[in-house]
Parts: C-alpha cells; sequence; structure tokens
C-alpha cells in the first residue's frame, strides 16, 4: 500500500541508497590521455560502464557476438557499418543509447577518425576470407589493419586488439594466412602495444565450418581428409575478447585454439552422426582439380569455394598451446554446442532422435566408442 508519505518521497526524488550510490570505486583513470571513467549501476544490460568500444567488422559472424557482450556489460559500441542492413539486427543488442551506428569505408581516413575518436578500446575484425575486385587480400588484412591502427594511435586511444589467425605465417603457401601475418607486423609498427588474438577455425550458427561440412561436403573432400583442424567455439571467443576491456593492455599474441585436435575425416563422422545423414559419396578430389574448379567462382557473384581456399584445406591448424587463462576462458568442446547447430539439418523423422557421436576420449583410435548425447 502507498501511503501519502511515500507518495511525497516519490515525487520528490529520493537520495540513492548506499549500494548504487557512486564511489571512489567507480573512477578509473585509463589510457596516455589520463580519462576519467565512471561506470554506475549494477552489471548487466541497464549500467553504464563508462567504456567506450568501437568494433571494426561487427557485422561478420564473429563481431556481433563482440557486440552483443559488450553491449550486455553496459558498454556502449561504436557500430562501423558498410550496408544498411547488415547491422540492423545490432541495435537490440544494447539499451537505449548503448549502440551507436556510423557508416564508415576503409579507405576513407576521416569516416575512420570519426569512429574511434571516442574509444577507450578499439577491436579490429575486419578480414576477407576470399578476394574480390574491389578488396584484395593485402587491402583488407595488410593496408587496411595498418590504417585502423595508426589512426587508433594517433588519436591515442588506450588499447588496440587485432583478431588474426591461428595459422598466421608469412611463409604460408597460403595468401590469406601470409598476409594475415604481414597485418600482424603493421599493426605492431603502428600501434606498438596492441594486442594480437589468433583464433583457430570457428563455429557456431553462421559459421563456414560446421554448416559447410553438412550442405557442402565435397568441398572438404581433399587432402584424404587427413588435414587437422583446432576448432573453437565463436562464443569464447567474445567472450575472451570482451574479458579484455577490463584489463591493462597485453602488448603480446594471444592463440586461441580450439581444445580437441579433428581431422576432416572425424569431423566428417561428427556431422553425419549429428545430422543423421548418409555420408557423401563424393569423391577426394586431388589438390591440381579442386584448383582448377574453384577458379569457376570468379564467374558467379556469391562467396564459394576459391583456389586459396583449396589451398588453405591441405594446412594443418598450427600445434600450439592455447592462451585462454590470459583471458579468463575456459573452452568448451565441440560436441557440447554442435548437435544445437546441426539439428536443422535432420530428416523431419530424425528430427527428435538423440544423436548417437563418436567418443571424445577415443578421437584417436582406428575403433571409437560411441556415446549417445541426452
Amino acid at each position: 500500500m502507498i501511503t501519502s508519505q511515500s507518495l511525497r518521497r516519490m515525487r520528490r526524488g529520493s537520495r540513492p541508497s548506499a549500494a548504487s550510490a557512486r564511489a571512489i570505486h567507480d573512477l578509473i583513470v585509463s589510457g596516455p590521455t589520463k580519462k576519467p571513467i565512471i561506470a554506475y549501476g549494477p552489471p548487466g544490460r541497464s549500467a553504464v560502464t563508462g567504456q567506450v568500444a568501437t568494433v571494426f567488422g561487427c557485422t561478420g559472424f564473429l563481431g556481433r557476438y563482440l557486440v552483443a557482450k559488450l553491449a550486455k556489460a553496459g558498454t556502449q559500441v561504436i557500430v562501423p557499418y558498410r550496408d544498411e542492413d547488415m547491422k540492423r539486427h545490432l541495435k537490440p543488442m544494447g539499451d537505449l543509447g548503448q549502440i551507436v551506428n556510423m557508416e564508415w569505408d576503409l579507405r576513407n581516413d576521416d569516416q575512420v577518425r570519426e569512429c574511434l575518436r571516442h574509444s577507450d578500446i578499439v577491436y579490429n575484425l575486419v578480414s576477407r576470407d576470399y578476394e574480390t575486385k574491389n578488396y584484395s587480400f593485402e587491402d583488407v588484412n595488410v593496408t587496411g589493419a595498418a590504417k585502423i591502427a595508426s589512426l587508433a594511435q594517433e588519436a591515442k586511444v588506450s588499447r588496440f586488439v587485432h583478431v588474426s589467425h591461428l595459422n598466421a605465417s608469412p611463409t604460408s603457401p597460403s595468401k590469406f594466412y601470409a598476409t594475415k601475418a604481414q597485418g600482424e607486423e603493421a599493426v605492431r609498427e603502428s600501434f606498438p602495444m596492441a594486442t594480437i588474438v589468433r583464433p583457430g577455425p570457428i563455429y557456431g550458427y553462421e559459421d563456414r565450418l560446421l554448416r559447410s561440412i553438412a550442405t557442402w561436403p565435397s568441398t572438404w573432400k581433399m587432402n584424404n581428409s587427413n588435414t587437422k583442424l583446432r576448432p573453437v567455439h565463436v562464443m569464447d571467443v567474445a567472450q575472451g575478447l570482451t574479458n579484455l576491456i577490463y584489463q591493462p593492455a597485453l602488448a603480446r599474441t594471444l592463440s586461441l585454439p580450439g581444445p580437441q585436435t579433428f581431422t576432416i575425416e572425424q569431423m566428417f563422422d561428427l556431422v553425419q552422426a549429428i545430422t543423421m545423414n548418409p555420408a557423401s559419396k563424393a569423391p577426394h578430389l586431388p589438390k591440381v582439380v579442386a584448383k582448377l574448379l574453384a577458379r569457376t567462382s570468379d564467374f558467379v557473384w556469391w562467396p564459394v569455394l576459391s583456389p586459396d581456399q583449396v589451398e588453405r584445406r591441405y594446412i594443418d591448424d598450427a600445434n600450439v598451446e592455447g592462451d585462454w587463462d590470459a583471458l579468463g576462458v575456459v573452452p568448451d568442446e565441440i560436441e557440447r554446442h554442435a548437435v544445437n547447430y546441426l539439428q536443422s539439418y535432420r530428416a523431419p523423422e530424425n528430427m527428435y532422435r538423440p544423436p548417437v557421436i563418436p567418443d571424445s576420449t577415443n578421437r584417436t583410435s582406428p575403433e571409437r566408442s560411441y556415446h549417445v548425447m541426452q
């Protein structure tokens, strides 16, 4: 029951309680500019951390999950976009005023400056998995990355996070992996305190790994399906990137491989067990033939298998230790999530049957055991 006394208090406005009052611990001095950052409110979507993050490449696969993680914590996120329709789903991810859309072009320095000039941390997720007539691997992975890092240094941004790839190497036969390594060097030169993050192949709802194997298994039948992959969950990578905002700048390279190593043949087994579809009878393509077929992608406008992707089908993921501890994340195994992402590829009569998948503890054994997913 509302009394007259409480009604008068509501009209006057009550003083904040001790739990919600701001204190000295809410004040953070960040970066070389000594900018004061004030956080308030309980943790969550409606809180304000006082941090401003710019996520270049936010409309891509990993970017949308990173924006969701940042906005959910109360961080204001600058969303640079090229296509009006590609950024609409990001707006509801944060509270009112927390998602700020800004149009940009990688070759327009003024637009890049405007996107990052108020930021406390800048994430560069911009990448190109295949080349187009407008953007080559060098344009995006090297020149573009160096430009964003240079302009961030010029604006005295406190932290810069550049997302590369686990297999980045200047001597790689893949042009994509080679330019990723060159981009890392260019970023280091432009922003010496940058954090380089190298995730493995990422899977999730909109991925190009599990869905591709389920729908186009013939494009993976190369190298006798012996290429080794270390897939990592998109939510784990997004959480690790989010955690960087609460840490001092880490001027180092962080490798984020998945906790398990699969051959492509074992990935076929996993996908087949979950989708309950018959195994593909497509033959294993020789490398020369696969590259010749991949060149037909130049005659269609939608992304298909490119010659450089064929080259990558023959390269094992780097056998390196993960740096997940530095980010406070324990990566999940793929079996815990693959059912959610692949169940839609089942036939109607198999929709609710529990999948029987290879036991992860016996993955390297020729005669593997199996278990039922409940």
